[in-house]
């Protein structure tokens, strides 16, 4: 693993702006410099064109293993905001942690969080991987043209004709490319110059056909292929996951095999060899919602006190961020009973057992006014003329028409005159424009805390110390004192990780008289949280599960000397929950 070196005075806010890789490993250096104390960064892998997947460690005490919360943005390389985002959020939790507060830019919301929220959310660790795709996002930042995830092809081997992004013009830019065609599809909006929209049987002319700006690799000199969005990028990351992984006849995107990207697998093997992750962001854009497992399935397969965690989970997004939390299954699925596979808030939820959920920042469609319908992916197959026209002049109006540039004649190596620009959605479409990062990533944070706060947290408390003639017995008690038990997810008990609980004994001068004890396995410990709108709130059934949330352990010791001489180490945790000690003197 590589660690980064010496950064500039003054980095670049990604609270204002979208940085390209210079710029992101220039502020991850700044923010380890500024907050030695809860701040690590280092390299889990490095991508094929050698940038590295900067990861940052943020907490009190940060080599200490505990329950933690998992960031990652910008897996998808167009998808910017998502690494502006979480950078910002490290940001924000570097400052509260190392006594800063948590105003962060004057966020009311933010600046309004109860104390105990914030007490609770400072008890975990935070992995942080602003740039999950760092090769796609320089492509999109420096050319404009479209990636998915990766700019690069794999294959051996490509025959069919196909579209690849170039640059005509020599602006620097790869965005499209209209030609006019009697049988055009698309006709200018009127009154809205240069806005393309579908033809009308009532639209006069003139018509377009629409490409991306490139050229048409094994070009037969007359047949245009259609454009397909991973023509020369075929990979999505979010498909490479081992969740319900199937090739790529059957899902477009996943690869050669589930991992087969260093990114994913960087990734994967992060997430294995830190089994206590228990709440997961995966940033994504755009739309304004938070998309939940399950994935492949109705609520009525979900564990229904999981579910009640994460309507909890979906009143807090609503409350901060404005953005709704809608089931994968129900209203995410582009093709009815057709889940998609490999992607990674399932392979989060489904074999690490943490609470996961990928959100689609930039509310666009609130922003222009469109009803909400009744699948929220029907968001971005129903766009109506009049909303596309709604964009052209809100982009005007907000954003200085950066989303929709004029067209310019050019000539086309292989189809004569054509026409290059006219839409560059990175700043208006795929992302909001800059100006809007501040107040989302205040709203963001506000909301990190609130789930962070669900944290399990073990306790020890020594408990009498009874003596009987030359034995003395040692007893502790064991508590969790979080919102969730230890095992995370009630549905994700069968997992290897959610190992049960243990406590470990260590004596110096002095002997177990069981030398077995030294060792107890306690299993798991209930959080006090039940989630929204259970059962548990009806006045009538309104009872606490005992005293679930702790057990009592003991051992019997021999030999044990004068006051002080001898010292019981006591050690209780698991895999999910890290490890707490305490030392007793007898």
């Amino acid at each position: 693993m590589s660690t980064p070196t010496q950064s500039p005075a003054s980095p670049p806010d990604p609270s204002t702006d979208y940085l390209d890789y210079a710029a992101l490993t220039a502020y991850v250096k700044h923010l380890a410099e500024t907050h030695p104390r809860v701040v690590r960064v280092h390299s889990i892998g490095i991508s094929p064109q050698g940038r590295e997947l900067w990861l940052l460690t943020v907490g009190v005490d940060p080599e200490r293993r505990r329950p933690s919360v998992w960031i990652d943005g910008n897996m998808h390389a167009c998808e910017l905001a998502g690494s502006s985002v979480a950078l910002a959020l490290a940001a924000r939790l570097a400052t509260m942690l190392d006594g800063g507060g948590i105003a962060g830019g004057g966020e009311a919301a933010t600046a309004s969080v109860p104390p105990t929220v914030i007490a609770a959310a400072s008890a975990p660790l935070y992995y942080i991987l602003p740039r999950m795709s760092p090769d796609g996002a320089e492509a999109v930042l420096k050319t404009g043209r479209f990636v998915r995830s990766l700019p690069r092809d794999p294959r051996a081997a490509h025959t069919p004709p196909r579209w690849l992004y170039q640059d005509l013009d020599g602006d620097g830019l790869a965005l499209a490319m209209r030609i006019l065609d009697p049988a055009g599809d698309f006709v200018e909006a009127p009154g809205c110059p240069g806005l393309l929209v579908q033809r009308g049987i009532a639209d006069p002319g003139p018509y377009y056909k629409l490409y991306p700006e490139g050229i048409i690799e094994h070009f037969d000199g007359h047949s245009v292929p259609a454009f397909t969005f991973m023509d020369d990028n075929p990979i999505d990351l979010n498909r490479n996951f081992p969740a319900g992984w199937v090739p790529h006849h059957r899902q477009v995107g996943a690869g050669a095999f589930a991992t087969s990207e260093p990114e994913s697998r960087a990734v994967v093997e992060f997430a294995v060899a830190h089994p206590e992750i228990f709440m997961w962001f995966n940033f994504h854009c755009f739309g304004g919602v938070f998309i939940r497992p399950l994935g492949d399935g109705p609520d009525s397969k979900l564990n229904q006190s999981d579910l009640a965690v994460f309507r909890q989970l979906g009143a807090w997004a609503e409350e901060f961020t404005k953005y709704p939390m809608v089931s994968g299954y129900d209203e995410f699925l582009y093709e009815p009973d057709k889940p998609l596979h490999g992607d990674l808030s399932d392979f989060a939820f489904e074999t690490r057992g943490a609470y996961a959920f990928a959100i689609e920042l930039w509310d666009l469609f609130a922003r222009l006014g469109m009803k909400r319908p009744k699948r929220f992916v029907e968001y971005y197959e129903q766009m109506t003329r009049a909303e596309v026209i709604a964009l052209y002049r809100w982009d005007r109006e907000h954003n200085g028409g950066r989303a929709f540039p004029a067209w310019r004649a050019c000539q086309h190596p292989q189809l004569g005159a054509v026409e290059v620009g006219g839409i560059d959605p990175r700043h208006t479409v795929w992302n909001p424009p800059p100006a809007q990062l501040t107040e989302m990533c205040g709203q963001h944070f506000t909301m990190l805390l609130h789930a962070a706060a669900l944290t399990p947290t073990l306790q020890l408390s020594p408990g009498p110390i009874e003596r009987t003639g030359e034995l003395v017995r040692v007893t502790c008690i064991v508590r969790n004192l979080g919102y969730l038990p230890t095992h995370v997810l009630h549905g994700a008990k069968a997992l290897d990780i959610a190992q049960p609980l243990a406590v470990d004994f260590s004596v110096t001068h002095g002997t177990l008289v069981d030398p077995g004890a030294a060792h107890q396995v306690i299993g798991h410990l209930a959080g006090w949280g039940h989630g929204l709108d259970g059962a548990a709130n009806l006045p009538a059934y309104m009872q606490s599960e005992g005293n679930a949330t702790q057990t009592r352990v003991a051992v019997w010791l021999r030999g044990a000397g004068a006051a002080g001489k001898t010292k019981v180490r006591i050690r209780a945790g698991g895999l999910r929950t890290g490890w707490v000690e305490a030392t007793l003197e007898v």
